[in-house]
C-alpha cells in the first residue's frame, strides 16, 4: 500500500474548475516530482492533499481516507507542507517559528540547525530580516520540526539566488539519503529534480498526463509537457 495515494482529484475556484482528475501515489520513503508548466494545477493538488480546499476524488495517508479530515489533523497524521511562498511568522525570531510548530520526534532544532547552519547563525534574528532564501530554510526547517513521514514542497527554490537554490537542492538530497522521509516536491528544474526525484508525474491542464521514474522522462515528454 502506498503512503500517499490522490485518485481523479477533482477542485473548483468558485465556477472555474481546477483539477479534472489527479492521480498519484508515492510509496515510503521515495522523492516524487509534481511537475507541469505554470497554471497547470500543482500547487492546487498539494492544497487538497493537505485539505486547504474541498476537493472530490480519493484522498489517502499511511492507510487513513483524508476526505472529511480538517487541515490540522492532516498535518498531525505526519504531512509536512512547506507552503509558495514561505509564511514564515515574520513577527518572531527562527528559534520561535520553529518551536511554535515543534513535535516530538527525532527533528529538533539543533537537528534543523545542522541541516542548515545559516539558522544557528540567525537565532535571535526576526524572520522578517532574513534573506529569501533563509526564509526559505526556515520554512523547510519549520515543517521538519513537526516531524512528519511525507514533507511537501511547493516551489521550493523559486526565485532564489544560484547559489542559495544549491544549497536547498543539497538539503533535500541529505533529507533522501539519511531520514527516511518521503518527499512530495514541486519545482521546475529538470537538472535539479533529477538529482532527488525517484518518480515524476507530470500536470496538463489540471490533469494527470504522465508518470514514471525519472530516468525514463526523455527530451521529448520534457518538451511536449515542459517546455515553454
Amino acid at each position: 500500500m502506498s503512503l500517499l495515494e490522490l485518485r481523479d482529484i477533482t477542485a473548483s475556484y468558485g465556477a472555474s474548475q481546477a483539477l479534472f482528475g489527479v492521480t498519484l501515489a508515492l510509496e515510503e520513503g521515495e522523492v516524487l516530482a509534481l511537475m507541469g508548466r505554470n497554471g497547470m494545477g500543482k500547487s492546487t493538488t498539494l492544497r487538497c492533499l493537505c485539505g486547504l480546499m474541498p476537493s472530490g476524488g480519493v484522498r489517502r495517508f499511511a492507510g487513513q481516507d483524508l476526505a472529511r479530515l480538517p487541515a490540522h489533523r492532516i498535518a498531525r497524521l505526519g504531512v509536512g507542507l512547506v507552503p509558495e511562498g514561505r509564511r514564515c511568522f515574520r513577527d518572531l525570531s527562527v528559534t520561535e517559528n520553529l518551536l511554535a510548530a515543534a513535535r516530538p520526534g527525532a527533528w529538533d532544532q539543533a537537528r534543523v540547525e545542522l541541516l542548515f547552519p545559516r539558522l544557528a547563525e540567525r537565532r535571535g534574528q526576526k524572520a522578517a530580516t532574513l534573506s529569501g532564501g533563509e526564509q526559505q530554510m526556515l520554512a523547510i526547517g519549520r515543517a521538519l520540526m513537526t516531524n512528519p513521514r511525507l514533507l511537501v514542497l511547493d516551489e521550493a527554490t523559486e526565485g532564489l539566488a544560484p547559489l542559495v537554490r544549491q544549497e536547498i537542492w543539497d538539503a533535500l538530497l541529505l533529507l533522501k539519503r539519511g531520514a527516511g522521509l518521503s518527499i512530495l516536491v514541486v519545482d521546475k528544474s529538470l537538472r535539479e529534480m533529477a538529482a532527488v526525484a525517484d518518480r515524476a508525474v507530470i500536470l496538463e491542464r489540471g490533469t494527470s498526463v504522465w508518470s514514471g521514474a525519472f530516468a525514463d522522462l526523455g527530451p521529448a515528454e520534457a518538451e511536449r509537457y515542459l517546455g515553454v
